[in-house]
């Protein structure tokens, strides 16, 4: 079966199950986005349509599946971008090295919001990263772009490894460069990953975040203590 037909059939389906008060409620959400576009697709059921062509989709190559994906990022609509997402996680098992350029051009050129990057990033950047750490160096890289989404993915592609309490090192180096960011979604961001390794690294983050109290913007630096024990979040907290 063809990638096209079945993004056609992907399409009438999110026509179809489309209404206006998910629309009009979306659209509100994401209000700061230019170019975004929205079917009116609840999220459940966005999963839902993704999920009935997982037969098509198992009997794809990789490399058609990663075609289907780029076809679907390239929309600019919203739910095709969540089917994107599930489907690039799917084939997981087949990450290669060279995925990795493919996954950074997606980022860079098709990802306009938050939640596209987070959903992405968590799921297939984080599988890749676990799978080739080799390429962790690559995302100090994303912290230098320009595009606030390449910084806040350098960040929440670690949210995956950083609950197994992996690559301790790296994600404090790449927040450590994002600290200076201005943009409240990067600093979102990265005090969000410094949340999540608090849970198996509390101590560490606690000295981390402490030390860089003066220099860490406010909205990353609550971000990062959250989850931090009473007793430890209270001197944190100390003027």
């Amino acid at each position: 079966m063809e990638v096209q037909f079945i993004l056609n059939e992907i399409r009438q389906k999110l026509k179809e199950r489309a209404d206006e008060t998910t629309k009009s409620s979306a659209q509100r959400f994401f209000k700061e986005i230019q170019n975004l576009k929205i079917y009116g697709v609840k999220s459940a059921v966005v999963k839902e349509i993704a999920k009935a062509f997982k037969s098509e989709i198992k009997s794809f190559s990789k490399q058609e599946v990663m075609d289907l994906c780029e076809e679907l990022f390239k929309s600019n609509f919203l739910e095709e971008a969540g089917i994107a997402c599930i489907y690039a996680e799917s084939v997981g098992k087949k990450y290669e090295l060279s995925d990795f350029k493919t996954f950074e051009r997606w980022i860079d050129s098709y990802i306009e919001n938050w939640a596209i990057c987070d959903t992405f990033c968590n799921k297939t950047i984080g599988n890749f990263l676990m799978k080739y750490p080799e390429f962790l160096g690559e995302l100090k890289n994303w912290t230098k772009s320009e595009n606030r989404w390449m910084k806040r993915a350098a960040a929440v592609s670690l949210i995956v490894p950083a609950r197994k309490g992996l690559f301790q090192k790296e994600i404090f180096e790449i927040a450590d460069l994002l600290i200076p960011d201005h943009d409240d979604m990067v600093q979102k961001g990265y005090g969000w990953l410094l949340k999540t390794l608090s849970e198996k690294h509390e101590s560490e983050v606690f000295d981390f975040v402490v030390a860089r109290k003066e220099i860490m913007p406010r909205t990353a630096y609550r971000y990062a203590i959250e989850k931090l024990s009473k007793d430890l979040k209270v001197i944190a907290m100390e003027k």
